[in-house]
């Protein structure tokens, strides 16, 4: 191995070991180990490590293919304690600062979607169906006021249709009396069953 690729290897762990303070930082502050349980802790920490350990390996063998010396692990170790002396303080402020923002963007965009876009959307649904049940209303109250003045008609012309019926039964043959009084009954059947089923709708 060359100075150069020592040197580059002694650089790029330092600036790992700065890393792995930040991101270990970022890692506690998001996890809050106070507030969850055990087992979700463990399988946390673990994953956690195993994602450093990988990030640590990838940018060793970029710089050196892989090659494992002491003053590796001193590098870390330096670039560590450099962030928990000097870069830890202004991070942790910077987090925090990024995630006062990120909260703020986000309750923004919540309340934009919902003043924009569900508030519209409810007040388009609310008035299609206050529309709807007027419309439904208007009919049905169309419908009773034509019924009624069905059976006003059938009121008024009962009596004297009865008379007529009554004149051309004298006169008429016997089947096409029958034929006139079946038809009879079964419109007055049908009208019957209108003024139930109105009734029944009204009540």
């Amino acid at each position: 191995m060359s100075l150069t690729v020592q040197f580059y290897t002694m650089l790029s762990m330092i600036a790992m070991g700065s890393f792995f303070g930040a991101a270990f930082d970022t890692y506690s502050r998001f996890l809050k180990r106070n507030k969850r349980k055990k087992w979700i802790i463990f399988i946390n920490d673990i994953l956690f490590w195993l994602f450093q350990g990988l990030v640590i390996f990838y940018v060793l063998y970029t710089v050196n293919k892989g090659e494992v010396r002491f003053y590796i692990f001193l590098a870390l170790l330096c670039g560590y304690a450099a962030y928990q002396s000097l870069l830890k303080r202004i991070y942790l402020n910077l987090l925090e600062k990024i995630i006062r923002i990120s909260i703020s963007f986000y309750k923004m965009m919540v309340h934009a979607v919902q003043l924009f876009i569900v508030k519209p959307i409810r007040s388009l649904i609310s008035l299609l169906i206050a529309i709807g049940t007027s419309i439904l209303l208007m009919l049905k109250s169309l419908l009773l006021f034509i019924w009624k003045i069905i059976k006003w008609l059938f009121f008024i012309f009962k009596y004297p249709i009865q008379l007529i019926l009554n004149v051309f039964g004298k006169i008429v043959p016997k089947n096409v009396k029958n034929f006139f009084i079946s038809m009879y009954n079964k419109m007055k059947g049908f009208f019957s069953r209108i003024k139930n089923r109105f009734n029944k709708d009204k009540n």
